[in-house]
């Protein structure tokens, strides 16, 4: 099967993507709007960029039904500060009631009983129950397409890791205590418990 996406409906090129660019981990990302309203919503288009300095991107997409920017794009443009907190199993329904829809005078945290906490450099809270928090400060946004299912790369300097000191030790995080989980495609979830590993050639 050959797919030229110029063809295709971008609806059938994200099942593609989202279907074969995986497995892909989690930015559950939380936010702060002008007026003080928190925000907390997952983007699974997320990885590292950097060490030196630490950065790390996720992608805010335009959804499907061409609702315009999110509003932790929109929170993320107007104070330059965000929190990427990293998703264990035991929370993972709490995270998906995040994904929903809602406007932007909703606070996340309220509707999905998770727990904020304060932050020691950004304003956006933490999520307490995650093991797992960068606070972050806006490096760049490029936007890449403005169309429905089009998205913008976030660029964040992480200036303060947050770790639960039962998962680390050496500054090696133990994948079993962390208990992460990624996207596949559609509705579907994985969890990181089959591993296995490989001695790079020198």
């Amino acid at each position: 099967m050959i797919i030229d996406p110029c063809a295709e409906s971008p609806r059938n090129v994200y099942k593609v993507m989202i279907g074969t660019i995986v497995p892909r981990p989690i930015a559950f990302v939380s936010t702060l709007s002008a007026d003080g309203i928190r925000n907390l919503a997952p983007f699974s288009f997320f990885t590292a960029i950097s060490a030196n300095p630490p950065v790390i991107c996720f992608s805010p997409m335009i959804r499907g039904s061409g609702s315009g920017r999110k509003d932790t794009l929109r929170n993320i443009e107007a104070t330059r500060e965000f929190v990427v907190n990293i998703v264990s199993e035991d929370f993972v329904q709490q995270m998906n009631t995040c994904s929903g829809e809602y406007p932007p005078e909703v606070d996340e945290f309220e509707v999905s009983g998770l727990t904020p906490v304060f932050s020691d450099m950004v304003r956006p809270a933490r999520v307490k129950e995650a093991r797992v928090n960068m606070e972050c400060k806006l490096v760049q946004v490029v936007h890449v397409s403005e169309r429905p299912l089009g998205g913008s790369i976030v660029l964040g300097e992480v200036l303060r890791f947050h770790l639960d000191d039962t998962i680390v030790e050496d500054f090696r995080i133990d994948p079993d205590k962390l208990s992460a989980v990624g996207r596949m495609g559609g509705a579907t979830y994985v969890r990181t418990t089959d591993r296995f590993d490989l001695v790079r050639p020198k």
